[in-house]
């Protein structure tokens, strides 16, 4: 075995890391979807290979974990597209108002089902996200939002960018505690 030349080429060898290849210049809506798009590729990509070591915990008391963020991430996606610019009226798929931490305590450790049905929800939720920012006139579409008020299409896919980012953080150090696999 080689040793890697980039922590990535843990996860993937360079040839199928399809991250960060958009473009450098350009318009604003392409920009940012590519960035979008290369967030969600390395969420994927710190949860490639596991099945139900994808629930696991960080450290106890924490229910931070792989999955967690997967559940997470399909309601944030949710909320943004569907709830606040496509006004359309939809609950949380995973949390609500009587258990809001529900995307990261709902699951029990090693339920393969839970898996699944998180990445199938994820995928519909980014699915559902990729049409609305393609048919949208513009990044200056907005919605309505409780907590930030009048917001952007330009704004949330920015928001968006954030979010992952930060979460992808996480991901890194869940992995690492998993299986002790480290990467970008």
């Amino acid at each position: 075995m080689t040793t890697p030349r980039s922590r990535a080429e843990i996860f993937v060898g360079p040839e199928e890391d399809g991250r960060f290849r958009g473009p450098a210049t350009g318009d604003e809506r392409s920009m940012l979807v590519g960035f979008l798009a290369d967030q969600r590729a390395t969420l994927v990509m710190k949860c490639a290979g596991l099945e139900a070591e994808l629930s696991r915990r960080s450290v106890e008391p924490s229910t931070l974990s792989l999955l967690g963020l997967v559940r997470h991430l399909a309601d944030v996606e949710r909320r943004w597209f569907r709830q606040v610019l496509a006004r359309q009226d939809v609950a949380p798929r995973f949390s609500s108002e009587a258990d809001p931490d529900g995307d990261f305590d709902g699951v029990e450790p090693g339920d393969a089902e839970a898996v699944r049905a998180a990445w199938e929800a994820w995928r519909a939720e980014v699915a559902f996200a990729d049409r609305f920012v393609a048919e949208a006139p513009d990044l200056d579409v907005e919605g309505d939002d409780a907590w930030r008020g009048r917001v952007s299409l330009r704004w949330v896919l920015i928001h968006l960018v954030e979010e992952y980012a930060r979460h992808n953080g996480h991901a890194d150090l869940l992995r690492e505690r998993i299986d002790g696999a480290i990467g970008v």
